[in-house]
């Protein structure tokens, strides 16, 4: 019997016990034991699938990643004690010292730190892409170019990247393309379809969906993945099988989640439209949106996130994130409560004005994780603040 991957992501579970239990059992324990040595040895010969360590391997954690590959339509994955730790983990596995990345100047902030800084060290050079000119891209490749790294939709500007033709460049010079796939998740978008071999996410956002645990994820080829998992059983970034069982749980209500995201903020965006305070609205979905076209052919609704442009620039982001009386504060996004955030100030804060500018961060700009409230709730508290900026 063939199920729809949002089934999977419900019924997929580690075999039950004999207590016969209905919920998922979490496998919370450093090790596993073995019946004899024969069994042992086999195990760190990798001739059997025996559990020896959980920084290895763990059911639970194994519950997860399976979820996530049928969700993603993936051969294999990984699971990782955070999002950085599964960007900087699959940089490490297949980067090394004299290859070039090539990636979309649009990148989180950390992101943009270790590409950066920290890949220096290791003589990885870098090159940035900008997501508004594609016709750019193939005069950046360079012989020793390994990996093509993007987010789409980007954070926090939403632009957003043509991952069939992506895919297809990334063929034809014979490049690894990995996705960030955080913003959009599995329910909306599936970049392995247009010729991801890597996807990542920071399961703490939207996949966790309540802002309880940290978490990361990368799934893809298998023969990537393999490569992967021998880098991060050594390094050790390996996630926390209570995270991993809460992440798993998570991802049964992950599409009723979605939807119920993309309809506040489909009626915040409406109620927005015209407003005398801002200067523009951006949301995948609308019209208005530049890669509207894009983002219709690879999504299948807008996301849950809504960024808006106010007039009076930094002064008056100000005014509004502390006019705000429901919405939360916080860097955080993908959550069950409604969050504002004023990236230029924060979250990307270290880029210089022009680089924010380059990568569509306005002073002024606005950056709301639509919640689960109730979207009439939502709209009255942002429209009342900005009344007071």
């Amino acid at each position: 019997m063939s199920l729809h991957p949002n089934t999977q992501a419900v019924r997929i579970q580690t075999p039950r016990t004999n207590e016969m239990e209905h919920s998922t059992p979490l496998f919370l324990t450093s090790s596993f034991c073995f019946d004899n040595s024969e069994e042992m040895r086999a195990a760190f010969a990798e001739e059997n699938d025996s559990n020896i360590y959980s920084r290895f391997s763990n059911p639970t954690v194994q519950e997860f990643i399976d979820k996530m590959c049928a969700l993603e339509g993936a051969e294999a994955g990984f699971a990782t004690a955070s999002g950085m730790s599964a960007i900087f983990g699959v940089f490490m596995a297949f980067l090394s010292s004299g290859d070039h990345l090539l990636s979309c100047k649009s990148v989180f902030g950390s992101t943009h730190t270790i590409i950066t800084k920290y890949l220096q060290r290791w003589k990885i050079d870098y090159s940035y892409a900008d997501i508004k000119h594609p016709e750019t891209w193939e005069s950046l490749i360079r012989p020793n170019t390994k990996m093509i790294y993007v987010e789409t939709p980007t954070n926090p500007g939403l632009d957003i990247v043509d991952m069939e033709w992506l895919g297809a460049l990334a063929r034809k010079h014979n490049i690894i393309l990995l996705v960030d796939n955080c913003f959009a998740t599995p329910v909306l978008q599936k970049p392995i379809d247009y010729g991801a071999d890597l996807v990542l996410h920071s399961a703490t956002k939207w996949l966790d969906g309540q802002g309880r645990v940290l978490g990361g994820v990368v799934v893809g080829k298998k023969e990537l993945i393999r490569d992967l998992y021998l880098f991060c059983r050594n390094t050790g970034p390996s996630i926390s099988p209570f995270n991993a069982w809460v992440l798993s749980k998570s991802l049964e209500t992950l599409d009723v989640r979605i939807q119920r995201h993309c309809d506040n903020a489909e009626a915040l965006v409406k109620a927005l439209e015209g407003h005398p305070k801002l200067n523009s609205i951006k949301y995948p979905f609308h019209p208005s949106h530049p890669m509207y076209e894009i983002a219709k052919k690879q999504m299948t609704r807008g996301g849950g996130l809504v960024t808006f442009d106010l007039k009076g620039g930094v002064e008056a982001g100000k005014k509004f994130m502390d006019a705000l009386q429901m919405l939360s504060l916080t860097s955080n996004l993908g959550d069950t409560r409604s969050i504002a955030s004023h990236p230029p100030s924060t979250t990307h804060s270290k880029l210089s004005r022009e680089e924010q500018e380059s990568v569509s961060i306005t002073p002024g700009l606005i950056r709301i994780s639509v919640g689960l409230e109730h979207a009439s709730d939502i709209i009255a508290d942002i429209m009342q603040a900005l009344d007071k900026c």
